[in-house]
């Protein structure tokens, strides 16, 4: 009987349940047998585990956050690799692994993947940076989140006649930025892909008010390097990973000096974690579990589930983690359209 180990790593989003449940719902259909790893790899390594079957994922598809909860700890940092995980592995019989996590957690799993542990990556990341597949589940909740919470702030620009500077997560990739700002109709929007020149953008934000437009919006991604160049940072966390954050509030300030308009700020943080995932998300995250099982119950691993148009396909994990997935510059392109 194949045993599958499944496992939640990384920062939380939107579906992560809907694909627990459609992992288990097909894996068990297929025979096998479905143990929860608890605490991402932290639960893998210390044996935090325990069994799933339908009656444990009924009711979740709607839930965000993860009912198996998930950490930031990764195996080679905090532990000894492979050897870290294999007395959990052994003791529960577990011989499949499936990983649902972003660009570090898949790394970390096509890692071990090198070093014999049977893996299956499914990419989950509301920056959409993984490569490899077309869209990640979460992304399109988060846009959702960040598009209605710049309408909000659009119509308290207007009564004040202010900037605001909205802040959105993006460490590598500006895709939140880019696809939330063309939504919600954005002034200007800065992503780590694309340098940018502070006085330009003052400059077309004066011309913008000599027209008669007493407000504006410019969405910046969390990975905007400062105008001065450097990456802003909000310390550490726990695990000792860099946490960035705050770069808003120093574009804000010199935007501030320059046009000598009033400038407020607004990082909407994990607000864009949080909550219910779209119908979207639900569908997407469900056909990566199922198709996720159905590879274990092939006796595949070393791979990937990706979509790829309307087809969910398998990619090499090797190949979906060798490099990060930026923004095209067409996408930047028709976001400059409805600028200044």
């Amino acid at each position: 009987m194949t045993h599958i180990g499944v496992l939640t790593a990384g920062g939380d989003c939107p579906g992560l349940n809907a694909a627990i449940r459609g992992l288990v719902v097909r894996a068990t259909a297929g025979g096998a047998k479905v143990t929860g790893i608890e605490d991402g790899w932290h639960g893998l390594m210390g044996g935090q585990v325990r069994p799933l079957g339908r009656d444990e994922v009924r009711g979740i598809l709607t839930r965000g956050g993860t009912i198996l909860g998930t950490s930031r700890t990764d195996p080679y940092v905090h532990g000894e690799g492979i050897a870290s995980l294999n007395p959990t592995l052994q003791a529960n019989g577990i011989d499949t692994v499936v990983v649902i996590g972003g660009d570090g957690s898949l790394r970390t799993a096509a890692r071990l993947g090198e070093e014999g542990l049977p893996v299956i990556g499914v990419p989950k990341t509301i920056d959409n940076d993984i490569e490899g597949t077309d869209v990640s589940f979460g992304f399109e909740t988060a846009v959702q989140i960040v598009t209605d919470s710049i309408d909000r702030l659009t119509t308290t620009a207007e009564a004040h006649n202010r900037i605001m500077v909205v802040e959105v997560m993006g460490r590598q990739s500006g895709w939140i930025a880019a696809n939330a700002g063309l939504a919600g109709g954005a002034e200007a929007i800065l992503v780590p892909e694309e340098e940018y020149d502070i006085e330009d953008l003052a400059a077309r934000l004066i011309a913008r008010h000599d027209l008669g437009r007493t407000y504006s919006v410019v969405v910046v991604a969390e990975g905007v390097r400062a105008p001065s160049g450097e990456q802003v940072l909000v310390g550490k966390d726990t695990t000792g990973f860099l946490r960035l954050g705050g770069v808003s509030t120093v574009i804000a300030s010199e935007l501030e000096r320059l046009t000598g308009f009033e400038t407020r700020v607004m990082i909407l943080g994990h607000l864009q974690r949080g909550g219910t995932p779209t119908a979207f998300d639900r569908v997407l995250a469900t056909r990566f579990g199922i198709r996720a099982a159905e590879a274990a119950l092939a006796g595949e691993h070393g791979i990937m589930v990706a979509s790829r148009g309307t087809e969910i396909v398998l990619v090499p994990l090797s190949e979906a983690v060798s490099v990060p997935r930026p923004i095209p510059t067409s996408r930047l392109d028709d976001a400059r359209w409805f600028g200044v």
